[in-house]
């Protein structure tokens, strides 16, 4: 067998058999050996090994230079959440625990945010206990600007920054019956009925849409701090819109289906506004299709999780409603990608695909 050696050191090269080598030495010894300069950026070693029977053998002596670019793709690197603060309105049941959990499990600060406090307390006991991160809860009304101010300056009494801001607070409003014979039955579906008002249109809205922009903008200082203080790192806000944002149908909730396209549509002109001032805070949305929540399920048990059953919706290509895990992927998804702004993300189980946008 012939064994050819080559040489990498900085800048040089040297190829020689191992006969070479060895006469080489034997006569003018290790420090004469020629080398030819070729662009290699740090020393190691190749070898063929060629055999009688024309088989290659290669084999590498590198610096371990590949080990630290390997631990980045590490999960707990991609989705590191560990030691940020979040904060997420309606986290008290449904799509808001489920980004709860999903942060805090992980190792977050999370602050949970609604109007009734013996839920959230609830949340704390049944999923706050023997985590990695922390649920703290917090009662407050966020459709109100001055408990948006006082939650600002109590956030601000605890904590250097805010990490990532999960608006999930959300309403249905009234249903309505859209299929109709004629013009005049659908006039009295939608303008005649009862519960067809005003109030309920704005209502609605109240809650599903002008809450992001104020809790977005007030919590905009906090956020940026976040971005300072964590090299690398940008804070975030993921607003929770809906597939009903965007499939073409009415879903009998006009009211809605329109403020759920509202906060999409707000979600890009926050996003643009904000990078255009050079503030380095994201600003996503995820649409969710139907996942267990009191609003899908009419309520939740006493650890705050709802329940809808699998069969109601086998005409999905998913052929069920979302998991808590599904949901979970996508919060921290959207809040760990540094390179993810001013998009929604739709995680509905192929919904849009059946239905339509």
């Amino acid at each position: 067998m012939t064994r050819l050696i080559y040489r990498l050191s900085g800048k040089h090269i040297s190829m020689m058999s191992l006969g070479d080598i060895m006469e080489t030495i034997s006569k003018r010894g290790h420090s004469t050996l020629k080398e030819r300069p070729l662009f290699a950026p740090k020393p190691y070693t190749l070898r063929f090994n060629y055999s009688q029977d024309s088989r290659k053998h290669f084999s590498t002596s590198l610096p371990n230079m590949s080990s630290q670019s390997n631990n980045n793709f590490l999960l707990a690197e991609v989705f590191n959440v560990k030691g940020r603060v979040a904060l997420v309105t309606g986290g008290g049941s449904g799509i808001g625990l489920m980004a709860t959990q999903a942060l805090a499990v992980n190792g977050a600060k999370v602050y949970i945010v609604g109007r009734t406090g013996e839920k959230l307390d609830n949340v704390v006991k049944a999923h706050g206990q023997n985590i990695t991160g922390e649920i703290i809860p917090i009662t407050a009304d966020i459709t109100s600007k001055n408990d948006i101010a006082k939650l600002v300056k109590e956030i601000e009494s605890r904590e250097k920054c805010l990490c990532i801001l999960i608006n999930n607070a959300g309403v249905s409003g009234n249903t309505l019956e859209t299929d109709a014979k004629n013009a005049k039955e659908m006039k009295k579906n939608l303008f005649d009925a009862e519960n067809s008002t005003f109030d309920d249109w704005c209502s609605t809205y109240r809650t599903n849409v002008p809450q992001l922009f104020f809790m977005t903008t007030a919590f905009l200082p906090l956020l940026q701090k976040s971005s300072e203080l964590h090299h690398g790192y940008s804070g975030t806000v993921i607003n929770i819109s809906s597939i009903s944002g965007i499939v073409k149908s009415s879903q009998h909730h006009f009211g809605y289906n329109a403020s759920k396209a509202a906060s999409i549509q707000l979600t890009k002109l926050l996003a643009s506004e904000v990078a255009n001032n050079g503030l380095k805070v994201r600003i996503n949305s995820i649409a969710p299709g139907v996942f267990p929540s009191e609003m899908t399920a009419g309520g939740s048990g006493d650890d705050q999780k709802s329940h809808i059953d699998k069969e109601k919706y086998q005409r999905l290509p998913a052929r069920r409603p979302g998991k808590d895990q599904d949901m979970a992927g996508a919060v921290l998804f959207a809040a760990a990608n540094q390179y993810l702004n001013g998009q929604t993300i739709a995680v509905d189980g192929g919904y849009l695909l059946h239905a339509g946008a």
